[in-house]
């Protein structure tokens, strides 16, 4: 049995939304709408004693629109549960927290916004990781650890972050291209190509190298919406399925790690 979870960015960030709130804010779940505080998915489908934990030279930022982190559905929330070295913050369009430019001003990093190049000047638009060569002083920039900028929100609201932030106005644009179809099915999207937060972060670990981490992520997401959907469904679950063993074979220790 796994100790409980320590809150981490987005757990923070979403305890700090509820103190906001003049309303409860209500969740569809279980009896009485129990919850599991870890995982945020009713109590008889947590999934807190799977999480898997993988340190990364990569970081991911996220900058939520105002109630991203209270669904129950939010995969930023993943993120913060597999990659230790994830932030995140609220957004808002008059203010910005000085945390956040404090962080995109922390020389060990080399920020990228990811966003569809596709609405963006070409000029701020990169389709990979900015080389890391150099002499003399640019050894400092190639050494940078890459930090990804995912703006947590729905598509419009999106935009709307990626245009009224002018403090993201002078980094780099980071536009992925993929050819697979999402696998998310917790809400509904514009088209197939739409990817949730969680399915961006495996992109961007892949291009930093990060496989581990990647791999994780992509199976704990897919143990996630197993779960969540089969809780809303009132099913009950098969640990020893296909999902959850691929996630599982990916823990140190197991023969196939």
């Amino acid at each position: 049995m796994k100790p409980s979870p320590l809150p981490h960015a987005v757990s923070r960030l979403r305890s700090a939304r509820l103190l906001r709130s003049t309303t409860q804010f209500m969740a569809r779940g279980g009896p009485k709408g129990e919850r599991c505080s870890g995982c945020r998915l009713v109590l008889s489908h947590c999934i807190c004693a799977l999480r898997p934990i993988v340190p990364t030279r990569a970081g991911m930022c996220l900058l939520m629109s105002d109630i991203e982190p209270l669904k129950p559905s939010n995969t930023g929330w993943l993120i913060a549960d597999v990659v230790p070295d994830t932030t995140a913050f609220a957004w808002a369009r008059t203010e910005v927290d000085p945390a956040l430019l404090a962080l995109l001003a922390d020389p060990q990093w080399q920020p990228y916004v990811v966003f569809p190049g596709e609405f963006v000047a070409p000029e701020r638009v990169v389709n990979d990781l900015l080389p890391a060569t150099g002499a003399g002083t640019d050894q400092a920039l190639a050494a940078r650890r890459p930090l990804f900028i995912l703006l947590d929100a729905t598509w419009s609201e999106a935009r709307k972050i990626f245009k009224k932030s002018p403090y993201l106005a002078d980094l780099p644009v980071l536009s992925l291209q993929s050819d697979q179809l999402s696998r998310y099915r917790l809400r509904r999207a514009m088209r197939d190509t739409t990817f949730c937060t969680a399915e961006v972060a495996v992109m961007c670990l892949e291009l930093a190298g990060e496989t581990l981490a990647a791999q994780n992520l992509e199976a704990y997401l897919d143990v996630f919406i197993d779960h969540y959907l089969r809780a809303k469904q009132q099913q009950k679950l098969d640990p020893e399925d296909e999902l959850h063993q691929r996630l599982l074979a990916l823990a140190p220790g197991h023969p196939s790690a």
